[in-house]
């Protein structure tokens, strides 16, 4: 019979205060390895064992910042370099537009690594063998008493002083706890043939079921009441209307409340003769043409207005605003164009209200005077 070898030496006490008094005098004495055992949280305990602060917080931080870093730099590659894009007047480099994205994966990073880390570097799972499990003591401080065990490898530790030590603080039940073969002989192997199984068994068991729950037991009564109303899908056929279509087209003639039809559709030159722009060139006006021009026009005909686009030739470059043509414009030709669109240029009437637009025509007025300046305008 080969001989037991000690883990630890085992106290039990009756009262909250009785166990929070023996970790004070286990401080006191220089015990480093010990830990105490309570039915339910004892409210400061933690400073009075002198705990120090848990390592999980750093491997959060450090892979949760590692996370963050590599989202940021995985939406600069793509964004900025593999395929740049100007969209909606941003910068290639659009940092608000990466911030969810970043939070996103740096929640998600530290949370994983913090519960793997918990379980196999800290718990060190696959082994669950304790010398405490099983114990009498185990079974009374998980019930109603509080315990206290102080290890054998404390550098202080000596059977006898231990001893003693647990009678001067009013232990009762002191019991030597010792390892058993199988926690001897067992060493850390994450990749444990019978824990690679379980992780299959458990993962293919998992799977199965969100498989079947999310393809085929939606799909049966009752479950199915969401998908099956009486209501009639898009491109489907009805049996209510003599043609057999479900989708109606509006009455002939109707315009949708608030929106009036742009009359001057196809017709850029009267746009011109009979539209008068509305708005003054206020420093408000001028303001919120800006802000749009630099949102909607600017990707293609540059900041300025000289038609040097900034989607890097992934459509071609407009003409200048600055042209003898486009200054003689009147307002309402230009209004036109942001409406109606030109050529390959899209109508914007989808993006800016009239007023926004009215607002960019000043705003284009004020770049063609700036660099058209007359010696007038620089006194």
């Amino acid at each position: 019979m080969s001989e037991k070898i000690l883990y630890s030496y085992t106290g039990i006490f009756n009262s909250p205060d009785e166990i929070i008094h023996a970790a004070e005098k286990a401080v006191e004495k220089g015990y480093k390895k010990y830990d105490v055992h309570t039915p339910y949280p004892l409210h400061g305990m933690n400073s009075v064992m002198n705990l120090p602060p848990s390592k999980l917080g750093y491997i959060a931080l450090i892979v949760g910042l590692s996370g963050a870093l590599a989202a940021l730099l995985t939406m600069f590659w793509i964004s900025a370099i593999d395929y740049p894009i100007v969209i909606g007047g941003k910068p290639l480099f659009s940092f608000p537009a990466y911030v969810p994205i970043m939070f996103e994966v740096t929640v998600l990073s530290a949370s994983i690594a913090t519960v793997l880390a918990m379980l196999f570097f800290f718990f060190k799972l696959p082994n669950n063998a304790h010398p405490l499990n099983g114990t009498e003591y185990m079974q009374k401080v998980a019930s109603d008493k509080y315990g206290i065990s102080i290890q054998c490898d404390e550098k202080l530790f000596e059977e006898k002083s231990v001893i003693e030590f647990l009678k001067s603080v009013h232990a009762k039940d002191i019991t030597p706890i010792y390892y058993d073969n199988e926690e001897i002989n067992y060493k850390h192997k994450i990749f444990e043939p019978k824990f690679i199984l379980f992780l299959v068994i458990a993962g293919l068991i998992s799977s199965s079921v969100t498989y079947f729950t999310l393809n085929k037991l939606m799909f049966m009564p009752p479950f199915t009441w969401m998908m099956d109303q009486s209501r009639l899908d898009v491109q489907s056929s009805s049996v209510i209307f003599s043609d057999g279509y479900g989708m109606r087209n509006p009455v002939e003639g109707s315009i949708a409340r608030g929106s009036l039809p742009y009359q001057f559709q196809g017709q850029p030159e009267l746009a011109g003769e009979k539209l008068i722009n509305p708005l003054p060139s206020t420093k408000n006006v001028l303001e919120l043409g800006l802000k749009k021009f630099d949102i909607y026009c600017s990707p293609c005909h540059g900041f300025y207005g000289e038609g040097n686009s900034r989607l890097q030739g992934h459509f071609p470059n407009p003409p200048s605003l600055h042209s003898d043509k486009v200054r003689n414009w009147p307002d309402g030709r230009i209004f036109h164009v942001i409406t109606d669109g030109q050529n390959i240029m899209s109508s914007h009437a989808s993006q800016l209200n009239v007023d926004e637009r009215w607002a960019v025509v000043n705003y284009v007025r004020v770049l063609q005077r700036a660099f058209n300046a007359k010696e007038s305008d620089l006194q």
